[in-house]
């Protein structure tokens, strides 16, 4: 497990290693389902001090995101989108960072002891794809680094989806 320090440089360098890692372990595979299965357990074994990390695909039909691949405990299956933190993150096209989530209106609590939350919208040829969903037992677990490497981390999983 690689360690995500609070030192900005070091956290970077791991984030930046944790994409490589992602690439070559997707190079040459072409089966969607794989490659998410795979993107959630690496990103389960990178991060510390998460309790969830999965994806959610959204359903055009029913304009809702259907749970994915994940790593954690089971979750919720359907998201409205525009509802809850995935669903606004979809709805709005951009990544939700929720520092504590019990303070977002409308939060969708699938696990009690989840306390802040980062959701990643992700695209394929410019249609919504699912979103990237990672919560955490901690408050204000996540920062603008973890932001940052996160949407880079799904934008090479883009490549393989």
């Amino acid at each position: 497990m690689f360690e995500v320090e609070s030192y900005s440089g070091k956290k970077e360098k791991n984030y930046q290693m944790v994409i490589k890692q992602l690439r070559a372990l997707l190079e040459g595979e072409t089966n969607q389902l794989a490659n998410l299965a795979n993107a959630s357990a690496l990103l389960n074994q990178f991060l510390n001090d998460v309790n969830w990390v999965g994806f959610y695909l959204y359903e055009e039909a029913s304009d809702q995101l259907v749970l994915g691949p994940f790593q954690g405990l089971p979750a919720c299956v359907r998201i409205q989108n525009g509802k809850g933190v995935c669903g606004t993150a979809s709805k709005e096209g951009t990544t939700m960072r929720i520092e504590n989530v019990h303070e977002f209106p409308g939060h969708i609590a699938c696990d009690a002891a989840s306390k802040s939350e980062i959701v990643v919208p992700m695209y394929a040829s410019g249609d919504l794809l699912g979103v990237l969903d990672i919560d955490s037992p901690k408050i204000g677990r996540f920062d603008e680094i973890d932001q940052e490497y996160l949407e880079k981390f799904t934008a090479a999983l883009q490549d393989y989806l």
